[in-house]
């Protein structure tokens, strides 16, 4: 059954809930469907066993729209059942949609209707065929798991794609019920991912998910068509098929993360002309053309419209794509951050988490991570996070004086959170950790104690850094220790006291005087430190300490807190000289003043990036149920032949000349990916093959004037190359120069090409270019040369390497590109011996021809003949518009 038909079908459903929510709101009040009124009941009931159809359509409306509500209609199951019958199409689907929603609680009931839905997966409405499929597996008893196998194969071959699309939902189901048919139901998930139709697509990857998601070679035959129908898929199916790509992916294609570190092997191979052992090892990375292919097709789903599309793929790309490729997700990743709350908090921890490996792709947007007034705390901490992981010797001062904001915020939660982040940013950038510090140190006079806490943390951690270049900050703290009470605080002050005592020999024995007062009353985290205070200071400072110490002791060794207890007891034996002890005595400075490494402070991201990106262990930071790790990439990439799918003889006689693989190529609907159109050519068109229509297929009878059509073809792509082949040099036109790289940016190094307009002398199919280099710098330049191309298959004959050019002095070279028939630009490296710079030459169309003198009217008799065989062939008409221009129309 046709499309239109299913959007019909399904059109009529939903205006049929609609109407049934606007009847129920309407005239509840005459029948009492909202009461607690028993009547009600009665009279939908009466209504469905009347032998007038409107009734009956009347009352399921209102009970669909009970549903739609939320309310509970299980009570009516029997009086509903009995219409599944109706020949009325209207109401066979309301029946349906009721007994979707309460097949599983009433399952005995269901069971009795059993037959009905058998028979109405005959019916040749296709929305009734896949309503009673299903209910048919809702009813989760195991004695009907036969008929639902039944019932699953048939509509898995059902001509409608909504009927299979169902078909595919229901493997779920049966599995999930009876997962010993796991072998049957994987030979439905077979056949049904060879199904064509967009619709089917995503549904079949869901189950194929669900029941045997570990059988990777039902995914080779069927992976290009599935890379190309995933444009026009619906949304939560992309989601479904772009993350089951991901996982194929790193089990079928080799890392394409090392290509970064072949190009030094590749130099070396090279002058090492004589070592033939350096150069197989140094092969460079060519990417798959069906990994080309995956990135390409997803690249558009970058605008979708559902946030849940637009993560997908960029986990694809994080997890799949080349470094300097990854960068094309940042945009699509900061416009979802004028979402939802929801949708904001997910995509923050994913940027959270890439933003720790690839500062350089958020750094452009660094503004979009300000925290706003009206965000909720969970999503403030995670644009500080985001921030805090962006901070750079360039963009510190003005991170900081952002922070100085947050740091008065009412919030105290974000608050503490940013006092901590200012710790972290002072840790990794050397540069600014006095500025931070005395920062904190300031805040040690807020009124808030809170933030005054947090910073005595954060400052104790800080200070270990470089304890001896901060006494005076050990002094300001301690003065104001009698005023700090957060635990927590006084705690971290006394182990700072207590570490660098020797460096506040005067401080230290009165701060643990005051401490001997008020040991009953502090929390536990005090005593404890307290205790260590006084170990320390007797073994540095005993003479005047030893009394404090012996009577810190003594009140530790009543304490109820079994810690505090047996913390005292240790420290007693320690450092106290006794019989028992003598041996453990001498190694007390070794063990309480040894130096102590200094802590790090890491983000709380650092270590998800073990999880998938976009899943919910991700997010949790933990292994969630269900949770299917990426694999490791291969060592040697497999077969890729696995995925070529056969095709029958009479379209391989159908393999297309030069001038209409051009014309295929161009039609492609999505071909953004300029840069990868010569890798991806071989891949496109042998997927376009496999997913040919039934158009080519029913030309079987037709070869003779299919062989007739070809031959005029042929012909007429001759003359166009008789025309183009008139070549001779182009004295009399001028010749436009174009920058190449500017000296501002190339630390010197100027460059500028022109198109000679002259045949290339290196191959047929090259362009020839002449580069003039010229160096703007007051110092040599060496080696210069071309380096990486992108994509690594572009075809371009290289200049020799120039060894030296000195400052002032220019110098011209020529080199050779293949454009491939297109305008699209020819992107590569520039290098000198220490700088690499991305250049990008952008050809006119007219430069890809070769000029041709001739006469007035050789050229009107030469477009004549040119017009007259692109009447009798079927030559794309852009081919004649590069000869003959706007005449040509």
């Amino acid at each position: 059954m046709s499309s239109t038909a299913l959007y019909n079908d399904q059109g009529g459903a939903e205006t049929a809930v609609e109407a049934g929510q606007e009847s129920t709101s309407s005239t509840g009040a005459a029948f009492g469907l909202f009461s607690a009124d028993f009547k009600k009941n009665e009279d939908l009931k009466e209504m469905l066993e009347s032998n007038k159809e409107s009734h009956k359509l009347e009352a399921m409306k209102r009970i669909v729209g009970l549903i739609a509500k939320g309310k509970n209609a299980s009570e009516l199951f029997p009086a509903v059942v009995k219409n599944v019958a109706s020949k009325n199409i209207e109401l066979k689907k309301l029946v349906y949609v009721y007994l979707v929603r309460y097949a599983e609680e009433q399952q005995d009931l269901a069971l009795l209707s059993i037959s009905t839905f058998q028979r109405a997966l005959k019916d040749p409405n296709q929305f009734i065929r896949a309503s009673a499929l299903r209910v048919l597996s809702s009813i989760r008893v195991p004695i009907i798991v036969p008929i639902m196998m039944l019932a699953i194969k048939e509509a898995s071959t059902d001509l409608s794609p909504y009927v299979r699309k169902t078909s595919a939902h229901a493997i779920q189901k049966l599995y999930s019920l009876d997962p010993d048919q796991k072998e049957q139901l994987i030979e439905v998930i077979e056949k049904l991912l060879k199904d064509k139709s967009t619709l089917v697509a995503g549904s079949v990857v869901m189950a194929f998910e669900e029941v045997c998601p570990d059988r990777i070679d039902l995914i080779h035959k069927n992976y290009r068509k599935l890379c190309n129908l995933l444009v026009d898929v619906e949304e939560w199916g992309q989601v479904v098929i772009i993350s089951m790509l991901t996982r194929y992916a790193r089990t079928q294609f080799i890392n394409p993360w090392k290509e970064d570190g072949l190009d030094e092997n590749n130099e070396t191979a090279f002058y090492d002309s004589d070592s033939e052992r350096n150069q197989t090892e140094a092969k460079p990375y060519i990417m798959d053309p069906d990994h080309r292919l995956l990135l390409r097709n997803t690249k558009p789903l970058l605008q979708s419209r559902n946030t849940a599309v637009v993560m997908s793929v960029a986990q694809l790309y994080w997890h799949l794509a080349p470094k300097h490729e990854v960068s094309v997700v940042t945009k699509s990743l900061v416009r979802l951050l004028r979402s939802h709350r929801e949708v904001q908090f997910i995509v923050l921890q994913n940027i959270a988490t890439m933003s720790i490996q690839r500062k350089g792709m958020f750094e452009p947007f660094m503004k979009s991570f300000y925290v706003r007034s009206t965000d909720p705390t969970n999503i403030k901490t995670l644009k500080l996070e985001i921030l805090t992981n962006l901070a750079n010797e360039a963009n510190i001062s003005t991170i900081l004086r952002e922070f100085q904001t947050y740091v008065k915020s009412q919030d105290k939660e974000f608050a503490a959170a940013t006092i901590q982040a200012i710790g972290r940013c002072a840790t990794n950038i050397s540069e600014v950790a006095d500025t931070c510090l005395n920062g904190l140190v300031q805040l040690l006079s807020n009124r808030d104690e809170t933030v005054v806490a947090e910073s005595v943390v954060v400052i104790k951690k800080l200070l270990q850094t470089q304890p001896s270049q901060h006494s005076e900050i050990i002094k300001h703290m301690a003065k104001l220790f009698d005023n700090i009470t957060v635990p927590m605080a006084r705690a971290s002050i006394l182990w700072l006291i207590g570490e660098y005592c020797e460096k506040v020999p005067k401080i230290a024995p009165d701060v643990l005087r005051k401490m001997a007062k008020t040991f009953t009353t502090e929390e536990d985290i005090v005593k404890l430190q307290t205790v260590n205070l006084a170990a320390k200071l007797y073994l540095t400072n005993s003479k005047q300490t030893k009394l404090l110490t012996q009577y810190i002791l003594n009140l530790g060794k009543y304490d109820q807190n079994y810690d505090i207890r047996d913390r005292t007891r240790f420290i007693r034996q320690l450092i106290v000289p006794s019989e028992k002890s003598s041996a453990l005595n001498k190694y007390a400075r070794r063990i309480l003043l040894a130096s102590k490494p200094a802590p790090v402070l890491e983000s709380a991201f650092k270590d998800r990036d073990r999880y998938q990106l976009g899943t919910l262990s991700h997010s949790l930071n933990i292994k969630a149920t269900g949770y299917q790790e990426l694999c490791d990439w291969p060592t040697i990439a497999p077969d890729a032949s696995v995925r070529n799918v056969e095709i029958i003889e009479p379209v391989n006689e159908w393999v297309p000349k030069a001038g209409k693989s051009k014309q295929r190529k161009s039609e492609k609907f999505y071909s953004d990916e300029e840069e990868d159109r010569d890798e991806a050519g071989s891949e496109s068109s042998s997927t376009e093959d496999s997913s040919s229509s039934s158009s080519e297929e029913s030309d079987k009878s037709s070869s003779a004037s299919e062989k007739t059509s070809s031959e005029s073809e042929a012909n007429s792509i001759d003359l166009f190359a008789l025309l183009c082949s008139q070549v001779t040099t182009s004295s009399f036109s001028p010749v436009k120069t174009y920058d190449l790289l500017h000296h501002m940016s190339a630390k010197g190094l100027a460059a500028k090409y022109h198109f000679p307009r002259q045949p290339c002398l290196y191959q047929p199919c090259m362009v020839a270019v002449q580069v003039i280099l010229t160096n703007c710098s007051d110092h040599n330049l060496e080696e210069i040369h071309i380096g990486d191309r992108i994509p690594a298959s572009l075809n371009i004959h290289c200049f020799n390497t120039i060894e030296r050019l000195e400052p002032g002095a220019a110098v011209t070279v020529s080199m050779g590109i293949d454009f491939s028939d297109s305008t699209q630009a020819a992107n590569f490296q520039l290098c000198t011996k220490s700088d690499k710079f991305n250049v990008s030459i952008q050809p006119v169309v007219g430069e890809l021809l070769t000029p041709s003198t001739m006469t007035e009217e050789d050229f009107c008799m030469e477009q004549t003949f040119v017009f007259y065989f692109h009447c009798l062939s079927d030559i794309p008409l852009c081919f004649l518009c590069l000869v003959m221009g706007p005449s040509c129309r």
